[in-house]
């Protein structure tokens, strides 16, 4: 599965995709509701989600707010604790049965270093984030929560068919009721 993601990223060559390939060892199975890493924990690695579905997400003292998900092919980390090595403000928790391929931090930095293709890869990857973030930002700064929704299921109808909407309804910052009585228009 990894290759066959490695190999639609077109300038990465043969040797590219061997060296990247070869680092991904750590193979990580959750149960649902297992923790990937617990607040307070340092980011060790940067992991690929291969099956399942996992969220990130900030406690509060009287909630717990969404921040991110992961599920198939998508990359997951604690990014801050992973950047800075300073213990996360985050939880990652599976929803439900995951899959995960991890890579060392160490071995992710030193194989950027030798290997120009992966780290414009990665400064890709850094870049897709930060539009991300963005436009996040801007779902919650609009005041109505159609809005809010409408934005989201646009940019990203694939979280409606991996992710409980209890889930996404935090993300959102709205209630569960709020988002079951709203309608996606696609």
């Amino acid at each position: 599965m990894l290759r066959t993601l490695l190999q639609q990223v077109p300038y990465f060559t043969p040797d590219d995709i061997d060296a990247f390939e070869l680092l991904w060892q750590k193979r990580v199975q959750l149960r649902r509701y297992d923790f990937l890493i617990r607040q307070g924990q340092v980011e060790q690695g940067l992991y690929l989600v291969t099956s399942g579905a996992l969220r990130i997400y900030y406690p509060l003292p009287d909630e717990e707010i969404c921040v991110g998900f992961g599920y198939p092919n998508t990359l997951l980390v604690s990014f801050p604790s992973f950047v800075d090595a300073s213990p996360s403000a985050y939880y990652i928790q599976a929803l439900k049965k995951s899959e995960l391929l991890g890579i060392s931090k160490q071995d992710f930095v030193q194989l950027m270093e030798r290997r120009p293709n992966i780290r414009r890869f990665w400064y890709q990857e850094l870049e897709k984030a930060l539009v991300g973030k963005i436009e996040r930002e801007v779902d919650l700064l609009l005041p109505e929560p159609e809005q809010r929704l409408q934005r989201v299921w646009q940019r990203s109808p694939h979280l409606f068919q991996h992710i409980p909407k209890k889930y996404i309804a935090s993300y959102l910052r709205m209630s569960p009721e709020t988002l079951s009585r709203l309608k996606y228009k696609s």
